[in-house]
């Protein structure tokens, strides 16, 4: 009786011991990795500055009806300081604007201001070709 008593202990404490282990692991992993799509990035024509893509993965339709896309700028020269920016951006296809509600180069440190103001593009072709095809694409 003793003896069956300690096995049944044994068993009940490894599986314990297993629960609590991938429970550890399965937290330990932040929550963007585990579930993040891989990028389709689409690139509009370059200019003199660079290159600006978009991410088709990444759009997203908010609330009062502008479009939330996932965007990244490619220096035409890169240095130290010079390097691959991301952006999270809103546009509104219908008053043509935009507003960059995140701007980072590191897809781990995001901070998002959704009370950022909404520009005009004033012109710039890297900003005015991914509206102009994230609005068709979502259209």
């Amino acid at each position: 009786m003793i003896q069956t008593k300690n096995i049944v202990t044994l068993i009940f404490s490894r599986q314990i011991f297993s629960l609590i282990i991938s429970i550890i692991i399965y937290f330990s992993y932040p929550i963007q990795e585990l579930y993040a799509l891989p990028h389709e990035w689409v690139g509009v024509p370059k200019s003199e500055y660079g290159e600006q893509l978009w991410d088709r993965h990444s759009l997203k339709r908010n609330e009062d009806g502008s479009v939330r896309v996932l965007s990244k700028f490619i220096p035409e020269t890169k240095s130290e300081i010079t390097q691959d920016i991301l952006y999270t951006m809103d546009i509104n296809c219908f008053e043509k604007s935009f507003r960059d509600v995140d701007v980072f180069t590191d897809e781990k440190n995001r901070h998002l201001n959704n009370f950022a103001e909404w520009k005009d593009p004033n012109g710039d072709q890297l900003i005015l070709g991914v509206m102009s095809q994230v609005c068709r694409f979502e259209n």
